[in-house]
């Protein structure tokens, strides 16, 4: 017996229903109703046509109502709303919104295919913008490109920055407008976890794109011309596109009285039925419950309306489906960044309380040696009990998508995390590498399984080194040039077995290296001279792309510094380097070597394809007092420009770089040995880091106790050096008052008053410093006099002489002697 389907609304959910319906039976009507004026599109096209990267709007039509009339013989109804469903004559009731005649339309099954709209909050002046835009059709898309086209807008504001808002910021860039996005969140891309956010947000910032976080609009003034945010500032923009999210249009559900779920959605059964049976939904509309850890949720993707509406189509014709919940797998290209995505990010498994292990790393997208490699961030979350792989997030400028399709294969077919080294996936040097970085992630995985490592994550560093631990940082020395751990320090990975005496077996330990496998080679060293260890997981690149966010300078000075222009003739020649294809820290070695060899003045061209070498090769410019006078990111790749040596501003009226304004540093010599005098330095010295001054203390003679270990190493001395060392405090718990000591009485009260009144010990002062950011330099010569050896020194001390000194003293606004 046939039936009468009716199918309300059409794009990917309703379409595909229609299609798949008439392919399984030749007999059924079928009625699509479709409120505009287009039923078949690629709505996720759209930015890209505003863009003009899609040149022709035909190209978005994948079916024309004619057409899937002919084809398919649909009875297709467009400008046509369906306004009402009466359940119990089964019926719907619908309006021409061209005519307004309404029309009743029988059904024995109707499919509800309505999507979701915009959401358009309660903005003062929102009413009265005629700039502002949503983008979710056909004719909005042609109003935006009209717009664009015609009024020529030179500022755009984007108030959302999730995947279509940023899609839109990136295509109106594209066409040559400023952009500014704004979103009341921490982060953009909010599937992201913040640290796999961080490089793209960067990477918008690089295009030209300003971004606006923790940041809302209160009101819109005249006409959308003026914008009031929260902050109190207000600017001004040409246009405004609203894409803070979609709520789904679930009217003719809630009026005809069907369950409705989280936010509103539509609930449905695994066979896609709502809470009446005569009734299917689909798509946008629907609340799908989460494939990884059961609950209830919205996603709004183009596979799953795509696949359900299938689904049921075939239920309809008497096959046995079940429509088990979504990943909400996605993928989004910003500029020259791919962010890819699936599962549960690691934010959703905290506030579900989910046990959980997180690794990070960074391989390339393929052979290194192989022209075009370019690193990617991957990061893995799995049960470290069961294996199960709960999620994995991908960013970089090729290959993230491959690598997370792949490991949303390995979830749909419950492969365990460890699993992920037995895939044999397809190799060749210009698509990847032997160990594809899927394999990767797997054996990183099975080690943390197995307990071959114990990770410490990018956020847990700062808490280990304030409560006391050590980080061994094992790269090379040049390296650190580019940034490194506040209180870390630098043991290179081939020096560590020969420096084990340097290694205090009763602190707390973690290695670091720059992506994360030297640490761990160094962790199954240290591990097996019986060292308690721990890996920071991913690195020093995955703890300072957020370091600097939460007011941890890694360097521990300003980036802030003159712009000098350019000044080289069109005939001056520049060295060239080419650095693609290195992973870092590989173009910041080059660039070390390169510059080594050149005349001061000397220009060096780079072009790398790891994306984070724009903000290395920032860094490594004001560590090694080279001018960096262009950074441009494009066509996949970074293009800097450094130049040996400082160079002065060509403008006459330009401040000279050592200008009085400058100097905010603070340097303190510290000659005392007192516990009084040494709690008031580092008070100073703490508060002056606070305030974001570089602060150098050094230290010389008697002040050099502050810095002795309490369990020193047995160092052999003779003569006077032994004497010395007998005589001076060993440490500071040892150090007396400058008055009323009273044989170390007075010393233990001042340190029980400070404890009851809260105050900070001075080993707490010590660590807080160190962990801001001050640097701590022994004087050498002073060292050598007293007999004191580096050995018998605390961890994060560097060694100087006066010269050290006064390059800091130079560069400083407060010099004190203590």
């Amino acid at each position: 017996m046939s039936k009468r389907i009716v199918i309300v609304g059409g794009v990917a959910g309703g379409a595909s229903a229609a299609a798949r319906l008439r392919r399984l039976n030749e007999q059924d009507e079928i009625i699509l109703v479709e409120r505009g004026e287009h039923v078949s599109f690629a709505n996720c096209g759209l930015p890209y046509y505003i863009g003009e990267t899609i040149d022709s709007r035909e190209k978005l039509f994948l079916q024309t109502p004619k057409g899937i009339q002919q084809r398919f013989n649909i009875d297709v109804r467009t400008l046509t709303e369906v306004t009402a469903i009466d359940r119990e004559s089964k019926q719907v009731f619908s309006r021409n919104v061209i005519t307004g005649e309404v029309v009743q339309i029988p059904y024995d099954i109707l499919i509800l295919s309505p999507g979701a709209r915009p959401v358009v909050p309660q903005i003062p002046g929102i009413t009265s913008a005629d700039n502002l835009f949503t983008l979710r059709n056909i004719p909005d898309t042609d109003r935006i490109k009209a717009y664009v086209d015609h009024q020529h807008p030179k500022h755009a504001t984007v108030i959302g920055a999730g995947f279509i808002g940023l899609e839109m910021a990136e295509n109106l860039r594209e066409r040559g407008l400023e952009v500014t996005v704004i979103d009341r969140g921490t982060q953009i891309l909010n599937p992201l976890d913040p640290e796999m956010a961080r490089p793209v947000e960067e990477h918008m910032r690089l295009n030209g794109v300003e971004l606006r976080l923790n940041e809302g609009v209160e009101a819109i003034i005249e006409g959308g011309r003026l914008l009031q945010l929260a902050s109190g500032t207000t600017f001004a923009t040409d246009m405004i596109i609203l894409a803070i999210g979609v709520t789904p249009e679930n009217e003719l559900a809630r009026n005809s009285g069907l369950e409705l779920g989280v936010r509103g959605a539509v609930k449905v059964t695994a066979t896609l039925q709502t809470s009446d049976p005569a009734i299917y939904a689909v798509g946008d509309v629907i609340e799908v419950r989460d494939k990884v850890q059961g609950f209830e949720t919205m996603v709004s993707l183009a596979w799953g309306a795509n696949r359900q509406g299938r689904l049921a189509a075939d239920h309809i014709n008497g096959r046995s489906i079940a429509y088990e919940g979504a990943l909400g797998t996605a993928i989004i290209k910003t500029f020259g960044l791919t962010s890819a995505l699936t599962g549960n990010n690691e934010k959703t498994l905290k506030s579900l309380g989910v046990p959980y292990e997180a690794i990070h790393i960074h391989p390339n997208s393929h052979a290194g040696y192989y022209p075009g490699a370019a690193p990617i961030a991957i990061k893995l979350l799995f049960s470290p009990q069961t294996g199960e792989i709960f999620g994995a997030q991908a960013v970089g400028s090729e290959g993230a998508d491959k690598r997370i399709d792949v490991i949303a294969t390995a979830i749909r077919g419950k492969l365990r995390a460890d699993e992920l080294a037995d895939i044999e996936l397809a190799y060749a040097p210009p698509y990847s590498s032997a160990k594809d970085p899927v394999n990767m992630a797997g054996y990183v995985a099975s080690n943390v399984m197995e307990g071959m490592v114990k990770n410490l994550q990018w956020y847990q560093v700062d808490d280990f080194t304030r409560s006391g631990g050590l980080i061994i940082d094992v790269r090379d020395e040049v390296e650190r040039l580019a940034g490194y751990i506040p209180g870390s320090i630098n043991i290179p990975l081939s020096e560590l077995r020969n420096r084990l005496t340097e290694i205090p077996s009763d602190q707390k330990l973690a290695v670091s290296c720059q992506v994360g496998l030297r640490g761990y080679i160094a962790a199954r060293m240290l591990m097996q001279y019986g060292y308690d260890v721990q890996n920071v997981d991913g690195g020093y690149k995955t703890y300072a792309v957020m370091a600097i966010d939460r007011g941890v300078d890694p360097e521990g000075e300003k980036k802030n510094r003159i712009n000098v222009p350019e000044v080289s003739s069109p005939t001056e020649q520049r060295l060239m380097l080419d650095a693609c294809g290195l992973q870092c820290p590989g173009p910041i070695l080059k660039v070390y070597e390169t510059v080594k060899s050149m005349e001061e003045g000397q220009q060096l061209e780079i072009v790398a394809t790891d994306f984070g070498f724009a903000a290395d090769i920032r860094q490594w410019c004001l560590k090694t007092q080279n001018t960096l006078e262009s950074l441009d990111v494009s066509g996949g790749k970074v293009q800097a420009l450094v130049r040996k040596g400082i160079q002065k501003p060509v403008e006459a009226d330009a401040a000279p770089l050592t200008s009085t304004a400058e100097k905010e540093g603070t340097s303190m010599v510290i000659f005392s040995g007192d516990l009084d005098k040494a709690i008031a330095s580092f008070i100073i010295a703490s508060g002056a880091a606070a305030m974001g001054k570089q602060v150098t203390m050094f230290f010389t003679f008697w002040g050099l106790n502050l810095l002795r270990r309490e369990q020193a190493p047995e160092v052999h001395k003779k003569g006077l050096d032994k004497m010395f060392g007998m005589m001076m405090p060993q440490g500071t718990r040892k150090l007396s008052l400058s008055k009323m000591n009273m044989g170390g009485l007075g010393a233990k009260l001042i340190r029980h008053t400070m404890k009851r009144k809260n105050v900070d010990s001075l080993e707490q002062l010590m660590s807080g410093a160190i962990h801001a950011g001050v640097k701590l330099m022994a004087c050498t010569m002073s060292m050598d006099i007293m007999g004191i050896k580096q050995e018998e020194l605390i961890a994060g001390v560097e060694f100087g002489g006066v010269a050290s000194y006064l390059g800091a003293a130079e560069d400083s606004g407060v010099n004190l002697f203590i």
